[in-house]
């Protein structure tokens, strides 16, 4: 049985599987409302009602809410069991998607924007194989290490366990002697409780901001950036009328960079908040950048290599556009 058929059996009381060209059905991982993430999906639904004339109708679902693992929303966009998501945990399905994620290698905002632009057509091309198409996206603020210790230098990450959301992020935490984990969201807290891990690498804006009671100590380092990509089923996508096509396309392409804008706003109130709640906030030790880039570089290379000649390739097309 694969996916679609069984997710399909899931949602069947949930959820009408055909949805019309002009009623979609969308989802996303957060299960906070209130997250900058979910604040900026339910823009796009209401601005697509209004701006269509009722001719697109999207109805979001909060992570949970459906059966559909986080991990698993590319295939059921690509599928047709949803037609509208926020994926920020793309990187199984389209895992050559997962080079803006590499440690250390964007370090800052402008990189960011000259990476991401320099990339994005083959992104839109490792997406449409999914049957997915590729609208747009946002960032979340730096991911830096939260945890359960006190943290005053990357060498205190040894012999402890750390939640990480992909691959390459686990490998900066095993770079350092720590012990990489990954879980979903909604296991964090519990597991913090019970000490499977002992700490997350997030941004203060992102599961910081629903974990922070458990995690006393930040170390401001920051380790790489994570995004979400908002994408749309091909099939329901071409079914809309070209105009109703562009119109969620321009919607899209506003409110995604206006929810990375609030998530930079939110940063800077949360690390004001959690400090103020007692929160740790430790600044990066003098060298360990430095260090932490050398030691990583190495590993970009060899990551894209594994991989094949097109990650060899896409590796070289974001190198050139940051200049490293």
């Amino acid at each position: 049985m694969n996916f679609k058929t069984i997710a399909a059996t899931a949602l069947t009381l949930t959820l009408p599987l055909a949805a019309t060209a002009d009623d979609w059905t969308a989802y996303t991982y957060s299960s906070v409302s209130t997250t900058s993430a979910v604040k900026g999906m339910t823009r796009i639904s209401e601005r697509v009602a209004a701006e269509t004339d009722g001719e697109l109708d999207i109805t979001l679902h909060l992570g949970k809410t459906l059966q559909i693992a986080s991990a698993d929303i590319t295939q059921a966009v690509g599928d047709g069991i949803v037609d509208f998501a926020a994926d920020f945990f793309f990187s199984g399905n389209v895992p050559i998607a997962r080079i803006l994620n590499l440690p250390m290698l964007i370090e800052n905002d402008e990189e960011w924007a000259a990476a991401y632009a320099a990339i994005e057509p083959t992104l839109v091309e490792a997406f449409a194989d999914q049957n997915v198409v590729l609208l747009g996206g946002y960032r979340y603020p730096e991911q830096t290490i939260f945890t359960t210790f006190p943290v005053n230098s990357l060498a205190d990450l040894d012999g402890h366990k750390i939640r990480v959301t992909s691959p390459e992020q686990g490998k900066f935490v095993e770079e350092f002697g720590g012990a990489a984990i990954t879980l979903s969201g909604s296991e964090v807290p519990t597991s913090l409780e019970r000490g499977v891990i002992e700490g997350v690498l997030t941004a203060s804006a992102g599961g910081a901001k629903n974990w922070h009671e458990f995690l006393p100590y930040n170390y401001r380092f920051s380790v790489n950036y994570g995004n979400s990509m908002i994408i749309a089923n091909a099939d329901a996508f071409e079914a809309l009328d070209p105009a109703v096509q562009e119109t969620l396309r321009a919607i899209v392409a506003e409110e995604g960079p206006a929810t990375t804008a609030a998530f930079l706003v939110d940063e800077d109130a949360q690390k004001a908040s959690q400090s103020a709640a007692g929160m740790t906030l430790t600044d990066a030790a003098e060298g360990d950048v430095d260090m932490a880039a050398e030691k990583l570089a190495p590993f970009w290379a060899s990551w894209a290599e594994e991989n094949g000649p097109e990650y060899v390739e896409a590796l070289k097309v974001v190198r050139d556009a940051i200049g490293k």
